[in-house]
């Protein structure tokens, strides 16, 4: 898949990727391991004026204190059924026969058990205003934490929201029940989420928005997994989306002209079918500026943008056994990194 890529281009893409992990879980972790469960800060929205997309105060990172609670309900009603032997894997980008020029823009929205990040509303408002579909995959954790502006994200049809485990623990080292709750936690608080949004419809005296019972995709966090780990996912009816586009570096995406050099090096790396990774939760810092400049290259280059949902109805995915940013084995010196398993705990996350 990077074949074409010259191992110059290579390295520099995995130090940057590497460097935005790091930038991004020290910045939000600093020394604090323990989680303090405290309250959350942010319900649900009631009936109330509609939410305005311009940036606020909640929205900053770490502006939300953090709780490290489980969930109001610990398994979703909605149960998936389980995926067959071929859909097991790992979607990097997806094959179109007919080579139209489309790609899936997603973006990760998360945190760990021990700290609160923050929503890229300049993201989603700049998505939203350009009529851009994309993919959203939200921790659920992440997705409480912030559960105002998820509940206005599902009244938006352009969003697809999909699965990024309750706090990013990593799936090449947790126990299976620490799995099973990682992804089930998550399906569960998208629920609440969802009855919530559709109250609020009601009660506004809006009609209803269409909105799926459950998220049926997944993203590995820190994109680790393990052939047990993918097996399991399969077997929670869970379809394992990563990417073949790391679309970030680790550097200060706020300067157009850096910014600009970098959405030139991701549209290069483009084709149709592919799968390009942003995150949405402020870190790295000014992926903002970076999307705006990535959309305009592809777009001068007649890409369109569709979501992972309809990108994958409209070829056959590509997968792999394998979870990584650009080439096997480049993130497993994440493993001894952010606590035992990935959560920024001292203690195993063993959903309890």
């Amino acid at each position: 898949m990077f074949s074409s890529v010259s191992p110059v281009l290579r390295l520099r893409l995995i130090v940057a990727l590497l460097a935005g992990v790091f930038c991004f879980f020290t910045g939000i972790c600093t020394a604090a391991v323990a989680a303090d469960a405290v309250p959350a800060a942010a319900p649900a929205a009631s009936a109330a004026p509609a939410l305005s997309w311009a940036p606020d105060a909640q929205d900053a990172r770490k502006a939300l204190r953090n709780d490290a609670t489980p969930p109001a309900k610990r398994e979703p009603s909605v149960m998936l059924p389980p995926l067959g032997p071929d859909a097991v894997g790992t979607i990097r980008r997806v094959a179109l026969a007919d080579g139209a020029k489309v790609v899936a823009l997603t973006f990760d929205l998360c945190e760990l058990d021990t700290v609160t990040t923050g929503c890229d509303m300049d993201i989603l408002g700049f998505l939203r205003a350009e009529h851009i579909p994309a993919t959203l995959f939200m921790g659920g954790k992440w997705m409480r934490t912030h559960s105002r502006r998820v509940v206005q994200i599902m009244a938006e049809p352009q969003f697809e929201i999909a699965n990024h485990a309750w706090s990013h623990g990593n799936f090449a080292l947790l126990s299976p029940a620490g799995l099973r709750a990682q992804v089930l936690w998550t399906q569960a608080q998208y629920e609440l989420l969802r009855e919530e949004a559709l109250r609020e419809a009601r009660a506004q005296g809006r009609p209803e928005p269409v909105i799926q019972p459950v998220p049926t995709l997944f993203r590995l966090p820190y994109g680790r997994c393990s052939d047990q780990s993918l097996q399991a996912l399969a077997k929670l009816g869970m379809q394992v989306v990563q990417w073949d586009v790391v679309a970030e570096s680790g550097a200060d995406n706020t300067n157009v002209e850096h910014a600009r050099r970098e959405a030139h090096l991701v549209a290069s790396q483009a084709k149709p079918g592919s799968i390009l990774l942003f995150h949405a939760n402020l870190v790295p810092k000014g992926s903002a500026q970076l999307l705006r400049e990535t959309v305009a290259e592809l777009r001068r280059r007649g890409y369109n943008f569709v979501s992972v949902g309809t990108l994958l109805g409209m070829g056959v995915p590509q997968r792999t056994m394998n979870g990584y940013f650009t080439a096997p084995g480049d993130n497993k010196a994440l493993d001894s990194k952010f606590g035992v398993d990935g959560t920024g705990r001292h203690t195993p996350f063993n959903g309890e």
